[in-house]
């Protein structure tokens, strides 16, 4: 590529990417130069600042056309904004809770290298969500994934830090190892890596073999991916590493993470595998063929995650179960295949953003003063913190899905959409009733230790700001999308046409 056509590329699209990219050189710099005693957390104001001019520059493309540089590998569509938006709205909320992060192990030592490493992770789940590529996609997941399990291990002289961090790399490297099999052989197949390139020479395929080679092919890329979205029966990681990280981190894995796997799961499995034949033109694409092993997967992570977690007595290893069981919901709106599938996902992780992250919030400033992670901990949390326990009691009704909060629009979205499927998922949408009630019965027991239980230490909790801050759009959002929820889905239908962006 000469200069001359370098220089005439329509950078401007990649304006949030670049502000995250150089603020990351910038923390970097700062944290070098600024003297050891000097408070490290003014770096996290200049990274939320960052974040909140990355989310204003994509928010200034909504409505725009599809565009695209560097041959159809970075590409702006209604998809990659929708999700992007969720990625950054998540990365804010979850620098507010780093700027407030004080544990007593001294993890604050730690704390300029959090920063520039959670704008790294957040800059390659932002290029995944506009990837047109393998590439580009691999790059952005590779960001993400290697950034991750420096964050999980960041406490260096935490027995458990070292030890989710280094369960974390090892599945991380098997989970990496197997998508990048399935690449190859659709690489193979087709003799390219731009994704519609790879669907128009799929639509085509004919030879008998060459299906047995692409059936493989999704099928190592879904048991691949399944591993980063934590989903059974590849979730085994999960507990040790969300119990282990610093809580920012935990939250971090379990929102914006999640996000990112099923933005690159949708981008490779709708693109490469929607329209690709299974007895030549005209026939069957493989996605529907293969939907019966989505289902299997969507079942047992729903099963697993709400069953197991009403064991725990720890509440980090409890909220991981917990979000095994929502990547199973989410799973049951991908198996689906509905037109309004988009619109499902995209709202159930809205706000499962919302109540996950105002839980965390709660969770952090519990567990801090605690100086652990037992559930127990929580007992008599309304003699306490008055606030902090009603905040709480309403994110956990959200979480379980009752009436007049965003977690019920969400499941019910996702469970109406099984069912106008063709054919209908009644035994899916049956498990996910099942276990949403599952549910019910850990989420109450936190609520409870808080209200029915004597405290075991009577002192006043303080809220810093950064928390506050969190719990107050947390809340508000969950309620607000609960009662009116139009406000969601008419944004997305008036301003993002993904179904009609995400082919051209």
């Amino acid at each position: 590529m000469s200069l001359e056509t370098f220089q005439q590329l329509n950078w401007s699209i990649m304006t949030p990417e670049f502000i995250i990219l150089g603020v990351i050189a910038v923390l970097v710099l700062c944290d070098l130069f600024m003297p050891k005693t000097l408070d490290r957390k003014i770096l996290g104001w200049v990274g939320i600042a960052a974040v909140f001019a990355a989310m204003a520059a994509t928010a200034a493309m909504v409505g725009g056309p599809v565009q695209s540089i560097l041959h159809d590998t970075f590409r702006i569509d209604s998809f990659s904004l929708a999700f992007k938006l969720l990625l950054l709205c998540g990365g804010v909320l979850v620098l507010f809770l780093a700027v407030s992060y004080e544990p007593k192990d001294g993890v604050e030592r730690y704390q300029a290298e959090f920063y520039y490493l959670f704008l790294a992770a957040l800059l390659g789940a932002m290029v995944m969500t506009s990837s047109g590529d393998l590439i580009t996609l691999y790059i952005g997941l590779e960001l993400l994934s290697i950034t991750s399990y420096i964050l999980a291990g960041i406490r260096k002289f935490h027995l458990q830090s070292n030890e989710s961090a280094m369960k974390y790399v090892i599945n991380g490297g098997i989970s990496t190892a197997i998508t990048l099999f399935g690449m190859s052989y659709v690489y193979g197949l087709t003799g390219t890596t731009n994704l519609l390139e790879m669907a128009n020479k799929l639509v085509t395929l004919a030879n008998s073999n060459h299906v047995y080679l692409l059936t493989l092919a999704f099928l190592m890329l879904v048991v691949g991916l399944a591993f980063k979205l934590a989903a059974a029966p590849f979730h085994m990681w999960a507990p040790d590493v969300y119990q282990g990280a610093p809580t920012p981190v935990t939250a971090f894995l379990s929102v914006v993470s999640k996000i990112a796997g099923f933005v690159i799961l949708i981008r490779i499995l709708l693109t490469v595998f929607g329209f690709a034949a299974t007895k030549g033109q005209g026939s069957m694409p493989i996605l529907y063929d293969m939907q019966n092993y989505l289902a299997v997967i969507a079942a047992a992570t729903m099963i697993i995650g709400n069953v197991v977690a009403l064991r725990q007595t720890d509440i980090k290893r409890m909220f991981a179960y917990s979000s095994i069981a929502h990547a199973g919901y989410l799973l049951v709106a991908l198996t689906s295949l509905t037109t309004n599938m988009f619109d499902s996902i995209w709202f159930y992780l809205l706000a499962y953003l919302l109540m996950n992250l105002g839980a965390f919030a709660i969770i952090q400033v519990i567990t801090e003063k605690a100086g652990g992670t037992a559930i127990a901990d929580f007992a008599g949390l309304y003699r306490r913190a008055p606030v902090l326990a009603v905040a709480m009691g309403i994110l956990l009704i959200s979480l379980a899905g009752f009436p007049g909060t965003a977690g019920f629009i969400g499941k019910l979205n996702i469970f109406l959409g099984a069912f106008y499927a063709e054919p209908a998922h009644y035994v899916l949408a049956s498990i996910m009733i099942a276990t949403t009630v599952v549910s019910y019965f850990y989420y109450f027991g936190v609520m409870t230790q808080m209200f029915f239980r004597p405290p075991a230490d009577d002192s006043k909790l303080n809220i810093p700001f950064g928390i506050l801050v969190v719990l107050i759009v947390a809340v508000v959002g969950s309620i607000l999308l609960g009662i009116m929820p139009n406000i969601a889905f008419d944004f997305m239908q008036n301003n993002l046409d993904i179904i009609g962006d995400f082919f051209k």
